[in-house]
């Protein structure tokens, strides 16, 4: 065999183990996940709808969530797309509210403000941008060279 056909059956020999090893990997994750899901758990689904988990029916693949109080949806778990951690939930320091959202978000805006009127006073020590200082000097004219 030439070697050029020895390299295209190792590329392709890599290609089908790391497309087998992904396959794997993706597996285990939703066995993961399957084991994780039971009631009380809170979940987002493929659609971006977060709930809880009221129930699980294994034998007929329906799961019941609660969106909202009273509010029950029925749907295959295979929508569920995530479960839902505290660290996934909220950053600590983050805002909980729009208000405070917004309240945070006027304070930095003033105070950028507030720099930018800082950055931009004019100060009378310091000359403009493009203002000059003092006179050039005038150069001394050049010499001509004289051909000998």
């Amino acid at each position: 065999m030439d070697p050029l056909t020895i390299a295209m059956f190792a590329v392709l020999a890599v290609l089908v183990f790391f497309t087998w090893r992904s396959s794997k990997k993706r597996k285990d994750a939703a066995e993961k996940q399957k084991e994780a899901l039971r009631p009380g758990v809170d979940i987002m689904t493929n659609f971006g709808l977060y709930g809880t988990v009221v129930s699980i029916d294994t034998v007929a693949n329906i799961a019941e969530i609660e969106v909202s109080p009273g509010n029950v949806l029925r749907l295959h778990p295979g929508a569920i797309a995530k479960i839902i951690t505290e660290s996934d939930a909220v950053e600590p320091g983050a805002p909980r509210s729009v208000e405070e959202a917004m309240a945070i978000a006027n304070a930095e805006a003033e105070a950028r403000e507030a720099q930018l009127n800082q950055d931009t006073a004019i100060h009378l020590d310091k000359p403009e941008y493009g203002e000059r200082v003092e006179e050039p000097k005038k150069r001394a004219p050049r010499a001509k060279k004289s051909a000998e």
